[in-house]
């Protein structure tokens, strides 16, 4: 009798464990993303193949600055990565770009921030440095 109920409790206690571990697996990818946003003053969160990426990576390019990129689509904790922007901006798309620590937003944004001049004041460059893209 002592050990049908063993079997139960050793259930619970892997449930547990396995429960513990997936919570902090998806809070290390926070904790990335987080990490990776205050130690470089350019990140694009991107795929590789994306249209949309290119093109908000194809801005600083113009701008003669370089991002430093994360391709989710060549990682293997990308999803969770990806999860984790979802969490933490509220969006799940790529590109999500960040400038000193804020977040811009994605291709339109950049592109936007880009014409706009925004982008060339937060990277403390001067306007006349972009061209129209």
């Amino acid at each position: 009798m002592a050990r049908s109920a063993t079997i139960p409790f050793i259930c619970i206690i892997l449930l547990t464990i396995t429960a513990f571990y997936m919570c902090n697996a998806e809070e290390s990818s926070v904790d990335f993303v987080k990490k990776t946003v205050s130690s470089h003053p350019i990140v694009i969160f991107s795929k590789s193949y994306c249209p949309y990426c290119k093109r908000a990576k194809g801005v600083f390019k113009e701008l003669n600055k370089k991002p430093y990129v994360i391709e989710l689509d060549e990682r293997e904790d990308g999803g969770k990565i990806q999860n984790a922007l979802g969490e933490l901006v509220g969006r799940r798309t790529v590109p999500q770009v960040f400038i000193n620590g804020k977040h811009l937003g994605g291709s339109d944004d950049t592109i936007e921030a880009y014409e706009s001049g925004e982008l060339a004041e937060l990277l403390g460059i001067s306007s006349s440095q972009k061209t129209d893209l």
